[in-house]
């Protein structure tokens, strides 16, 4: 009688009976992985490699501040300071939830200021295969949820939440994140074109404590259809440093304040 019980039980509990919901995940995940600290400040070297092994580099200083409370708005600041054909040319985020973000490239063999349009959004960062929405985070509420299971990866317990678009606004079908249960950073992600073969791969490669903050100062992106990827370390990492408001503006993009770009 026991044993029918249980099996009733059993059956009668629904499917995804998890105990936090994959929206709770995802809000977590965001929230460790794009808004520690009031403020952020890091140099950012990027290596992108094709599929014969040929590299090129891009070094750059990239700052954040948030506004409000975890989740709301933030802005962000990336300057690049070498190679030759990217040098001096800067990058600014503001970052609305809720709504398209505003985002503006100096590109200064042009000496111009340029606005990124909201469909761009998913078009490669400066060649590598990040976009510019990976930048700066996808909004949770763009996607719907849900947690397929859990189990170990690279040592540690996730969460494997499925995402997909609710718009057809992306280039990818849905995405696979594997989230570490202890400090919610995204440890993996798969994405799925819209026939639902995979197609690119982030992982997050290393993780330090900074100013007791995990944070993954080593990630990878990969483009498995073209053999393309890119690697970011990211160096002199800082949090809550006072980052003054008026750095964000067109007219630092021109002539950023040198002490930031150290």
């Amino acid at each position: 009688m026991l044993r029918y019980l249980l099996l009733l039980v059993a059956l009668l509990l629904p499917l995804n009976s998890f105990a936090i919901t994959p929206e709770e995940v995802m809000k977590s995940s965001q929230a460790a992985f794009l808004y520690p600290g009031k403020d952020f400040k890091a140099r950012v070297v990027m290596r992108l490699v094709s599929k014969s092994g040929s590299e090129r580099a891009r070094e750059l200083t990239m700052l954040r501040k948030n506004y409000g409370e975890t989740g709301g708005d933030q802005k962000y600041f990336m300057y690049f300071l070498r190679p030759a054909d990217v040098k001096d040319m800067a990058f600014m985020v503001y970052k609305y939830p809720g709504k398209d973000d505003d985002r503006w490239l100096f590109v200064p063999a042009l000496n111009m200021v340029r606005r990124i349009a909201a469909q761009d959004r998913r078009s490669s960062f400066v060649g590598s295969d990040f976009t510019y929405e990976d930048v700066s985070g996808r909004d949770i509420a763009d996607d719907t949820h849900e947690i397929t299971k859990e189990e170990k990866f690279g040592g540690s317990e996730s969460y494997v939440v499925k995402s997909t678009p609710k718009a057809g606004d992306t280039d990818y079908g849905y995405k696979l994140s594997w989230i570490d249960k202890r400090t919610f950073l995204p440890l993996k992600e798969e994405y799925y074109d819209k026939r639902g073969t995979l197609y690119k791969v982030f992982t997050a490669e290393e993780i330090k404590e900074i100013k007791g903050f995990p944070t993954v100062v080593k990630r990878t992106m990969k483009n498995l259809q073209s053999g393309h990827s890119t690697e970011t370390v990211f160096s002199k990492v800082d949090y809550n440093i006072g980052i003054e408001d008026s750095l964000f503006t067109e007219r630092y993009l021109k002539q950023p304040p040198k002490k930031w770009l150290d």
